[in-house]
């Protein structure tokens, strides 16, 4: 009998004791309903709770948040709460986990529903006490009237014949006995057993695996294939072709030919013997170098003005001194370490689905469109993520599956290897910067010019699409806080040729490192201390609103300014925090780079100490992290994703680069787009929450932004050189 080592881990965890909290798995018996007044928590007369987790779980410990935090509303006990990941399915609401957005945008929503069920568990208690409903009080999975109780499960019944509140009154904050701790990380125990399940994992009776051979550039076609080799491999079954997408490409799969197998191995080995050559499309001469020039020219003049206060261009010119620079970021990729897997099963005019997806209706949308058939024929379940940045809430590989199971009519998984995921992915953009600062003769900023050009993410989803949109302005361009009294923010035409989509912290990863790298590059022109200029840039304590920025439109990450405002106050307490924990005005010879920025409504400050390598090349050492992000529900992921977002972003920064030649990318696998291995990890990645009692901000991102402006600037102060474009690796320094 052959073992593999998925499944003897799976026995393994089979073997240990039984997990509370895990995903409902096939086959599996569903829990006893009698109470169920939301599409969120449900109540068996057997007393257990069961709680959906709308949102997709890539890590960031997101059913190990937003369960607990109805369990707490509710008065249930967390460790005993069986949780069910939702399917796709709109009566969840929004389920697109992006954004660093499932506990910002549905804290009090979440809160609600947890309220409303225990306000009829109450008012179904106090019927059979005869006693009024404020007498009574829930917690511990029981409703108390002093020392009797009713546990939830005997009043399960009585309750789901009470009317569902409107506006449920929510508990005090102190109430909620388990938010704002350090909550278990509830799937780790299948994570480490083998038991946890990927897209990859999915097996299906009569399932044949797919890998295609996709056009080298964006809307090239197939041209001529011969698959005679390719049929004989042992294992190959049948040969699809494609349809080639037409522009806008949006969510479409990209065409091209796919082989259809028995196993991964032999549809791999079948792709190989495939002779195709390809159709040129209009982005079949996309070249990084000829492109990159073409940025750095859209910078260098005038753009379209989308922030204006004062008048820059004369203050610049009757200014005491002058200071300039540009910037360069190129394409990335998200490189989860989970390549894209889906698969799927049409029959009877329908469609079943399972895979790694941060958006499930996205998936039910693209799917039903592609089949042609209406949504509610499309059910989409949510496996775990190995990783998502954005690019899992993309569903084209999703819609592969879909057009391949119903031509092959057999289940179909689409299997993306490393080498599919870096070359025809959605990338992160690339851009060129232009910053511009007037001083006066004390060294005090009193004008900033700021010019940007980037292919916008717009570009994917709509023809004609040159500029950036306010929503991608708005992470550190239009709100970023600035003390000076003439301030214009311009943008260059660039046209995209590539899938450009969102990554972790989108548009701030750019944004932010042209900035806070200027600041630093001021603070060398001023001979002022990089911590003090930082702090002379941004100006006093205040809270600023679209009038006082200079423009009259802010998307402030789809949240009202008068809940969320952009808080100086809040970005200074960071900055003090950090500095202080880092031992900024102690630092001696040290070479520390300090960064801030605010994302996704969150307050992050980073300081990144830099030392040379056994080669001389920059390591870094150690790092200090700050971050303000109001209520936080689980304060162990707070402190897990900023050490995994810097991380992230320092991988980015010193090795990422995806460059395109002919119109392919040239990236292939990691021994090209190396990510950061363990060694170069920071010794220490100390990360300071800063309690403020603001309402919740994101998480999962706004840690990223400032990492790379700190490790540059780090490195200034180690080598005195000036990174100025990334990756930091590719630089020549001193």
């Amino acid at each position: 009998m052959r073992i593999t080592r998925r499944r003897f881990l799976g026995g393994l965890g089979a073997a240990t004791a039984g997990l509370a909290l895990g995903f409902d798995r096939l086959g599996e018996a569903a829990p006893i309903t009698t109470f169920a007044p939301n599409a969120f928590v449900q109540i068996g007369s057997d007393g257990v709770v069961t709680i959906v987790c709308q949102r997709s779980e890539m890590g960031q410990g997101v059913r190990s948040s937003i369960p607990v935090l109805i369990a707490d509303e509710l008065g249930a006990d967390p460790a005993k709460v069986h949780i069910v990941q939702a399917d796709g399915d709109a009566r969840y609401g929004n389920q697109d986990t992006d954004g660093s957005s499932s506990i910002r945008t549905d804290y009090d929503k979440l809160r609600q529903l947890g309220a409303a069920a225990r306000e009829m568990l109450i008012g179904a208690a106090a019927l059979k006490w005869s006693v009024p409903p404020r007498t009574l009080v829930a917690h511990d999975d029981a409703v108390w009237n002093g020392g009797r109780k009713l546990a939830f499960g005997e009043l399960a019944a009585a309750a789901s014949r009470q009317p569902v509140p409107k506006s449920p009154r929510l508990r005090p904050e102190s109430e909620l006995v388990h938010v704002g701790t350090d909550l278990p990380l509830v799937d780790a125990p299948d994570y480490v057993t083998g038991r946890a399940v990927y897209g990859a994992d999915i097996a299906l009776p009569g399932m044949l695996t797919a890998v295609i051979a996709r056009p080298p550039a964006v809307l090239d076609d197939v041209d001529t294939v011969d698959d005679t080799a390719a049929r004989t491999v042992p294992g190959v079954r049948t040969i699809v072709r494609l349809p080639a997408p037409t522009a806008p490409v949006a969510f479409q799969p990209l065409g091209g030919v796919a082989v259809l197998a028995d196993h991964t191995w032999a549809a791999m080995r079948g792709r190989a013997a495939l002779a195709v050559t390809w159709k040129a499309g209009p982005n079949a001469g996309y070249d990084s170098i000829a492109y990159r020039e073409q940025l750095l020219a859209a910078v260098r003049e005038p753009g379209e003005v989308v922030r204006h206060v004062g008048d820059a261009n004369a203050a610049l010119a009757s200014a005491a001194s002058r200071v300039e620079a540009e910037y360069l970021v190129p394409h990335l990729a998200h490189a989860t370490m989970e390549p894209p897997a889906a698969v799927a099963r049409v029959a009877d005019g329908a469609c079943e689905a399972w895979g790694p997806t941060q958006d499930p209706q996205a998936a039910q949308d693209e799917i039903a469109k592609a089949l042609g058939i209406d949504k509610s024929k499309v059910t989409v379940h949510v496996t775990f993520l190995g990783g998502g940045f954005g690019r899992k809430s993309k569903p084209d590989f999703f819609v592969e599956a879909a057009l391949l199971a119903r031509e092959a009519k057999v289940p179909v998984r689409v299997q993306w290897t490393r080498t599919d995921e870096l070359q025809h992915g959605y990338y992160h953009t690339v851009s060129a910067q232009a910053l511009a600062a007037g001083l006066d003769a004390s060294g005090n900023v009193v004008a900033w010019r700021h010019r940007v050009a980037y292919p916008a993410i717009g570009a994917t989803f709509k023809d004609g699409v040159v500029r950036p949109s306010f929503g991608e302005l708005s992470q550190g361009l239009i709100d970023l806080p600035l003390a000076a009294k003439h301030v214009a923010i311009e943008t260059g035409e660039a046209p995209a040729h590539a899938r450009i989509g969102w990554m972790r912290s989108v548009c701030n990863v750019q944004q932010c490192f042209a900035v806070q790298s200027f600041v630093d590059e001021l603070a060398v022109a001023t001979k002022r201390d990089p911590r003090d200029m930082l702090l002379a840039v941004i100006g006093g304590d205040r809270t600023l609103t679209p009038e006082g920025q200079g423009v009259d439109k802010l998307s402030n990450y789809g949240a009202p300014l008068d809940r969320h405002p952009i808080d100086v106050a809040r970005l200074h307490r960071v900055i003090d925090r950090v500095t202080e924990a880092a031992g900024w005005s102690k630092r001696g010879a040290r070479a520390l780079g300090l960064a801030a920025h605010r994302s996704f409504l969150t307050y992050v400050a980073v300081v990144a100490a830099v030392k040379r390598g056994a080669r001389g090349e920059p390591v870094v050492d150690e790092a200090w992290v700050a971050i303000d992000a109001g209520v936080v529900v689980n304060s162990d992921r707070v402190r897990s994703q900023m050490e995994g977002a810097f991380v992230f972003a320092m991988s980015s920064a010193m090795h990422g680069a995806i460059t395109m030649s002919r119109g392919a990318t040239q990236q292939t696998n990691f021994r090209d787009y190396p990510l950061a291995r363990m060694p170069e990890a920071p010794r220490a990645i100390h990360v300071d929450l800063v309690a403020s009692g603001k309402p919740p901000g994101g998480v999962g991102e706004p840690g990223v932004p400032p990492v790379a402006p700190a490790i540059a600037n780090a490195v200034f102060a180690l080598t005195g050189t000036r990174v100025r474009e990334l990756p930091i690796a590719r630089a020549k320094l001193g």
